[in-house]
């Protein structure tokens, strides 16, 4: 069975989106689990009326272990809230690749809801991941992981405040095989760029990705990473 495991925190608008693609999909062997960090909105509520299973989360990385505690199946997905819109017979094509390839642990292609430059920096990111997967395993928003591999990698580090995915992926390709999956495109939201800015935050990415490479996870707040969806004018998710 395949779990996909969704953190969440005051996403009412998008994740029924997400929940509608994921019930459209040819594919019944599945759960989905929302871990949620104490929404304020419709979250929950939303979640429920899916039959989604329901788990207290809290930060993305904490959000996704408490999910996986819960999980049923032997392989897990974890995506983002944001994550709008799901090619057809995706999860049959994914998991498929998966076990033919006989991978343990893989990532796959994402696409922004956004303009021109947003599509070709994630085209160049994209390409980035297909170039260096035999050596270097990358994954942003979304991971497919084989339950055993996930155990023995003890999980998304909850200490880190950006980039917990990609430490994780680093961290497993250790122990199990990585690959990247090519899929059509999975389209995410680009709300943060709109929010913050996309200069701003394309830097911010950047300069992340740059103290991962040489200094090593993010366990302090300097880039100001909030996973928060809410109004209030002190969150900039």
């Amino acid at each position: 069975m395949l779990s996909i495991i969704i953190p969440t925190l005051n996403e009412e608008k998008y994740l029924p989106l997400l929940l509608e693609e994921i019930k459209k999909q040819n594919f019944k062997d599945l759960e989905v689990i929302v871990a949620d960090g104490g929404s304020e909105d419709k979250t929950v509520e939303i979640a429920k009326s899916f039959g989604c299973k329901i788990v207290s989360g809290g930060s993305p990385a904490k959000g996704r272990n408490e999910g996986a505690r819960i999980a049923g199946g032997d392989i897990f997905l974890f995506m983002d809230a944001d994550n709008i819109s799901l090619p057809e017979n995706f999860l049959k094509g994914l998991t498929e690749e998966f076990k033919r390839r006989n991978l343990d642990l893989a990532s796959f292609t994402i696409y922004p809801n956004g303009n021109g430059l947003d599509k070709i920096i994630y085209k160049l990111y994209n390409f980035w991941v297909k170039s260096v997967q035999k050596f270097s395993a990358y994954a942003t928003n979304s991971v497919l992981v084989k339950r055993e591999i996930f155990e023995k990698a003890g999980g998304f580090d909850e200490e880190i405040k950006i980039g917990e995915d990609h430490e994780f992926a680093k961290k497993a390709s250790k122990i199990g095989k990585f690959g990247f999956i090519k899929t059509e495109p999975v389209l995410t939201s680009i709300r943060r760029f709109e929010r913050d800015g996309r200069l701003k935050t394309y830097l911010k990415y950047f300069f992340a990705w740059l103290h991962m490479s040489i200094l090593g996870p993010i366990k302090s707040d300097i880039f100001k990473y909030r996973f928060n969806n809410s109004k209030k004018k002190n969150n900039n998710l």
